[in-house]
């Protein structure tokens, strides 16, 4: 008997989540979810979901976020609908068999990797882009022919109640089901045991996740956070460096994980650059007045510590005001390395500016740093460019823009060291889900009596030679 939406949705204690579980694998056993048909179909409800609802998305976002309208289809509805609709479009393929080329000593045989979906999944959603950032994988998952267990964020409460009532809507609510709760609903989730575990969020935050699905031997995919550069040379075109870098910045009041999160620029343009940067945000925003919605009283506590404790000079922006938890987008020139605003991830609308004698000395700054999200480079030079991102270890780079390469379902998106571990997105996301079974199918004839003992001298010699 299917389940209805309010059954599926309602808030799980935990002895009712290891009953929900069971369901789960109850129905990835029977099968039904390695159809081609059902994975296509999945794929299908989340794109209709999003294009679908984006009225009452892009209302949940605004009351959890602030967020505009504009800014909910770019962030997280037409960022959504892609990556279901290239996993749609390319499925088939990914799901053939990967025929492998066989050494000498194995023929006559065959081998070929098979795809399997693992069995039942959790995704533990962020509350940044709460629908992005938690349907993105789950495309992943039900692409490779996963059950899954959806954890919204509990910061973004209005779209964690939205996703719950609309999900069992437009997906099979007997093999993809929603837990609402707090932190504690997650950690009672990972005690259970998954075949995998997908959590978007901060580093400290991922620390846990990983630690708690060590018991059960849960694998996991972190996506984190960081401190990613923007390196500008000298011969960049500032105007659109500033554009870039602003646009970006600005985006959900900078709580972006793959926002810029500081500059480098060469010294000889820093000053212009920061000029332009300012008269940017101000064109932005000229149509805005105060500033910008930051999540909740914590994380704009912490990010009003950053400014108080600044060795920079701030060249605009700076006020806040705790009553409406807004905070105007900031510059701050040339805070002291060593500082808050410097050594932690700001994952808000502070933007830190600094000089670097040159291209070489800012490689050198950022890789004295844990490895980053992304990283970006500006410069005219290909040359530049590519020397730049060969030189620093990042989960992912992009020259001459900011932020894009996010929105490529064809490449890989994830961290390295601090900032994460595994990847997603596209055939990634679908591989990272599977599980690759090597196979190899071998005849039986001829069966050459010489591999089995007793072994002769002669048996041993020949056997060195094939193995």
């Amino acid at each position: 008997m299917t389940s209805t939406p309010t059954e599926i949705a309602l808030r799980a204690d935990a002895t009712q989540l290891a009953d929900r579980l069971a369901g789960l694998r109850s129905v990835f056993a029977s099968g039904r979810t390695r159809d081609l048909e059902w994975r296509l179909r999945q794929l299908d409800g989340i794109t209709r979901l999003v294009t679908e609802r984006e009225p009452e998305i892009a209302e949940a976002l605004e009351r959890d976020l602030g967020r505009s309208a504009v800014e909910a289809w770019l962030g997280d509805v037409t960022s959504t609908a892609s990556e279901a609709e290239y996993a749609r479009k390319h499925l088939r393929r990914w799901m053939r068999p990967a025929r492998q080329r066989l050494p000498l000593n194995q023929l006559p045989g065959s081998g070929w990797v098979r795809y399997e979906p693992l069995g039942v999944v959790l995704v533990i959603g962020p509350w940044n882009f709460p629908v992005y950032l938690t349907l993105g994988p789950l495309v992943a998952a039900v692409a490779a022919g996963n059950c899954a267990v959806v954890k919204p964020s509990e910061l973004a409460p209005a779209t964690s109640a939205l996703l719950a009532r609309l999900l069992p809507e437009y997906l099979d609510p007997e093999a993809v089901i929603v837990v609402e709760g707090e932190a504690s609903t997650t950690q009672d989730l990972l005690a259970l045991g998954f075949d995998h575990a997908f959590f978007t969020g901060g580093t400290e935050v991922g620390k846990k996740i990983m630690a708690a699905a060590a018991p059960t031997l849960t694998p996991v995919t972190l996506e984190l956070g960081g401190k990613s550069p923007v390196v500008v040379a000298a011969d960049a075109d500032l105007g659109v460096v500033a554009r870039r870098i602003a646009w970006v910045k600005l985006l959900n009041s900078g709580q972006t994980c793959i926002a810029p999160d500081y500059v480098l620029a060469e010294a000889s343009i820093r000053d212009e650059l920061v000029d332009r940067i300012v008269a940017t945000v101000a064109e932005f925003r000229a149509d805005q007045v105060g500033g910008q919605r930051i999540v909740n009283e914590r994380q704009f506590d912490r990010l009003t510590g950053y400014l108080e404790a600044t060795q920079g000079k701030v060249v605009t922006g700076g006020a806040s005001d705790r009553a409406s938890l807004t905070m105007e987008p900031t510059v701050v020139v040339d805070p002291d390395p060593g500082e808050p605003v410097m050594s932690e991830e700001i994952f808000g609308p502070v933007l830190p500016v600094l000089s670097v004698a040159s291209m070489p000395d800012a490689v050198a700054f950022v890789n004295a740093r844990p490895k980053p999200l992304a990283l970006y480079v500006f410069t005219r030079s290909k040359a530049t460019g590519r020397q730049v991102v060969d030189a620093i270890p990042a989960g992912g780079a992009v020259v001459n823009h900011v932020a894009l390469h996010c929105l490529v379902p064809a490449l890989p998106f994830g961290g390295v060291g601090a900032s994460g571990m595994g990847a997603y997105h596209g055939e990634w996301g679908f591989q990272t889900l599977s599980h690759r079974k090597a196979v190899l199918e071998k005849t039986l004839r001829p069966d050459l009596r010489i591999i089995y003992p007793p072994y002769t001298d002669r048996a041993k010699k020949i056997l060195r030679r094939l193995f």
